[in-house]
C-alpha cells in the first residue's frame, strides 16, 4: 500500500536533492563547523531530513504499522487507546512500617491515583526479615519493610483488594509476596480469581542488572514457573511477570540494549513456560512489560512502538501463539530515576515532565512519574504529589489523549522505530547463538554489554560531548534547600518487635509442618506455589522461606567481569 506513486515520489526526491544543494548548502556555510555526528543515545544516526524517501514503512503499512488495537500493535494495543480509557497512574510507595505505607496509599487513593505500586525495602527483596543481621540500618529505609503475613494484612488494611489493582516491585522473593497478598485477600473474603495486578518477579534482569537475589538462575527459573504455573490456574486477572527493562536501562543500558535484553527476558520466560508444558496461549496474555523513559525524547516514543511490534511477530512466528491476546505487548513504564540529579533538582519536575510525556504519546499503559527528591530520598507527600499531578495535567489539559498515536506516520519516528527494531533483533540474533538469554546471562554478554554502555556515557559527560544541565554546564552555586523524607531510625525496632512476638504466638507445630513442606516439594520438583501459601497463613515469614530456598537450591555469588 503505498502512500505515493513511483513518478510523485521521483518528484520528491528530486526537490530534496535540490534543497541539499542549494537551500541546506547555503546555511550550513553560514554557520561555519559544526557538530560531525548527530546520533541517538543509542548511537542511531539522525538523518539530516526524515521524508518519504526514507521511511521504510512506504510500502508495507499495514505489516509494520497496522491499526491500533490489531496485529502488529505499532500503534498501540487498545482500538480506542486514551480516548476509551487513560493509562493507568500508578505512583511507587513504600517507606518505613507497613502503618507509614498504608497511610501513603489512602492519601494517593484520594488525591487520584488509579494503581497501588509496592516498593519493598532491601531485606525483603534480598529475602531477609528484618531481625536478620543483614538487614541492620536497612530495614524501611529504601520501601517498606515486610518480613510476614501480618506486616501485609497492616499494609493492606482498609484497602478493598477486589477495587483496586496493585503492582509489586518484587523479585527473586516474589513467590512468597503473591502468597502473603492472596492470603490478605482470602482474609477480606476475596478469592484469588478476582485480584488484578501485577508482580514483578523477573528474576532474569536481576541478574543482568539490579543484582537482588537468593538462588542460581537456574533454581530461580524453577521457582518462578512454579508461580506463573498457579497464577495461570487460580489468578487469570494477574500479569504473573512484569518483563523489566527498567532496572537495565538504569544499570547504564542505551534504549536498543534495553528493548533487546527484556524482550530476550520474557522470550526466556515462555521458553521455560513451554518446557514446563504449559499452553503458550495459557500464560502469555498475563505477561507484561516495564519500561524506563530516558531524556531522548523521540527514541523513547519509537522503544515503546518498536516493543509491541517485536512482541507480536515472536509471539505468533517464533511460539505459534494463537490468540491475539498473547501478541499484545502490555506495559508499564517510570519515568528515568537516574537521569534525575541532585543539584537544581527543581529541574527534575522538567525532565520527569518530558519522560513522562514520551510515555504517553509510545503509548504507555500505566505510567509512574519519578519525584523531584528522589536524588535523596524516598519522595515526601508534597514531591510525590506534584509527580502526579503531573500525569493528570498531561491527561486533562495538553490534548494528547484525543488522538490515537499522535506520532504515528512521522516520517523520523517511523524510521526510529525500524532501526531499534532492526538493532535490538541483532542483539537477539546474538543470544540466540549463545543458547538463549539463561545461557547469555550466565556467561555475562548483557551485563557486559550494558557495563561498556555505563562507561562510553560517562565519559561523554566528562568530556563535555553530553551536556547535563546543572552538572557540567549551566551549573548554579550553592544548594537549593528541599525538604526530605526522614526514616525514623525506630522503625527498625518497631519491626523487629512485632517480628519477635508474631513468633512467639505462632502455632510451632504448624509451623515446622509447612517449612518441611516447602523443603519437601524444592527436593522433588512438586509446585512450590501450595505449599508456600499455605506456610505464610501460618506467619512463617519470608526470610524462613528463602533460608530453605538457599539451604535447598543454592547461593549465588556473581563472578566479577572486567
Amino acid at each position: 500500500m503505498a502512500l505515493y506513486d513511483e513518478k510523485d515520489l521521483e518528484k520528491l526526491i528530486a526537490e530534496k536533492e535540490t534543497w541539499n544543494r542549494e537551500d541546506l548548502a547555503r546555511a550550513l556555510k553560514r554557520m561555519g563547523p559544526r557538530k560531525e555526528r548527530w546520533v541517538t543515545d543509542s548511537e542511531i544516526p539522525i538523518p539530516e531530513l526524515p521524508g518519504p524517501w526514507d521511511a521504510t514503512c512506504e510500502e508495507s503499512y499495514l505489516e509494520k504499522l497496522g491499526m491500533p488495537g490489531r496485529y502488529p500493535f505499532t500503534r498501540g494495543v487498545q482500538p480506542s487507546m486514551y480516548r476509551g480509557r487513560l493509562w493507568t497512574m500508578r505512583q511507587f510507595a513504600g517507606f518505613g512500617t507497613p502503618e507509614d505505607t498504608n497511610k501513603r496509599f489512602k492519601y494517593l487513593l484520594s488525591q487520584g491515583m488509579t494503581g497501588l505500586s509496592t516498593a519493598f525495602d532491601m531485606p525483603a527483596l534480598m529475602g531477609y526479615d528484618a531481625d536478620h543481621p543483614m538487614s541492620l540500618g536497612e530495614v524501611g529505609k529504601e520501601g517498606v519493610a515486610v518480613s510476614s503475613l501480618q506486616d501485609m494484612e497492616i499494609l493492606f488494611e482498609g484497602i478493598p483488594l477486589d477495587k483496586v489493582t496493585t503492582s509489586m516491585t518484587i523479585n527473586a522473593p516474589a513467590i512468597i509476596a503473591l502468597a502473603m497478598y492472596v492470603a490478605v485477600a482470602e482474609k477480606q473474603g476475596v478469592s484469588s480469581e478476582k485480584l488484578g495486578g501485577t508482580i514483578q518477579a523477573d528474576i532474569l534482569k536481576e541478574f543482568i542488572a539490579q543484582k537482588e537475589w537468593i538462588c542460581p538462575p537456574r533454581p530461580s527459573m524453577r521457582i518462578l514457573v512454579d508461580m506463573v504455573e498457579w497464577a495461570t490456574e487460580h489468578m487469570p486477572r494477574w500479569n504473573t511477570i512484569s518483563i523489566s527493562g527498567y532496572h537495565i536501562r538504569e544499570a547504564g543500558a542505551t534504549a536498543v540494549q534495553e528493548l533487546a535484553f527484556t524482550i530476550a527476558d520474557g522470550m526466556g520466560y515462555v521458553e521455560a513456560g513451554k518446557e514446563r508444558g504449559m499452553d503458550v496461549d495459557a500464560f502469555a496474555p498475563r505477561l507484561s512489560f516495564f519500561w524506563d523513559v530516558h531524556n531522548d525524547f523521540f527514541e523513547e516514543v519509537a522503544k515503546f512502538r518498536a516493543a509491541r511490534r517485536m512482541w507480536a511477530k515472536l509471539m505468533r512466528d517464533r511460539y505459534g501463539a494463537k490468540d491475539p491476546r498473547s501478541w499484545m505487548l502490555r506495559n508499564h513504564a517510570q519515568t528515568a530515576g537516574v537521569s534525575l540529579t541532585a543539584q537544581q533538582p527543581y529541574n527534575n519536575v522538567i525532565r520527569t515532565t518530558l519522560q513522562a510525556l514520551a510515555a504517553v504519546l509510545g503509548g504507555t499503559n500505566s505510567l509512574h512519574t519519578n519525584s523531584l527528591d528522589e536524588t535523596y530520598a524516598l519522595p515526601t507527600e508534597e514531591a510525590v504529589t506534584i509527580a502526579l499531578r503531573t500525569q493528570q495535567l498531561i491527561a486533562h489539559e495538553s490534548g494528547v489523549d484525543k488522538v490515537i498515536d499522535p506520532l504515528g506516520g512521522s516520517y523520523y519516528v517511523e524510521y526510529l522505530t525500524d532501526e531499534m527494531e532492526k538493532r535490538a533483533f541483532e542483539y537477539i540474533d546474538r543470544i540466540d547463538e549463545m543458547g538463549g538469554i539463561l545461557s547469555a546471562v550466565e556467561a555475562g554478554y548483557p551485563q557486559r554489554e550494558i557495563a561498556e554502555s555505563a562507561y562510553r556515557f560517562q565519559k561523554e559527560i566528562e568530556k563535555k560531548e553530553r551536556i547535563i544541565v546543572g552538572i557540567n554546564d549551566f551549573k548554579s552555586e550553592g544548594k537549593v534547600p528541599i525538604e526530605t523524607l526522614k526514616i525514623d531510625d525506630q522503625v527498625a525496632s518497631r519491626q523487629v518487635e512485632r517480628l519477635t512476638a508474631l513468633k512467639q504466638s505462632r502455632n510451632q507445630a504448624d509451623v515446622r509442618r509447612c517449612m518441611d513442606a516447602i523443603r519437601t516439594a524444592c527436593r522433588d520438583g512438586t509446585n512450590l506455589f501450595p505449599p508456600i501459601l499455605s506456610a505464610v497463613k501460618s506467619y512463617v515469614t519470608l526470610g524462613e522461606i528463602s533460608d530453605i530456598f538457599r539451604e535447598e537450591l543454592g547461593v549465588y555469588r556473581e563472578t566479577a567481569a572486567f
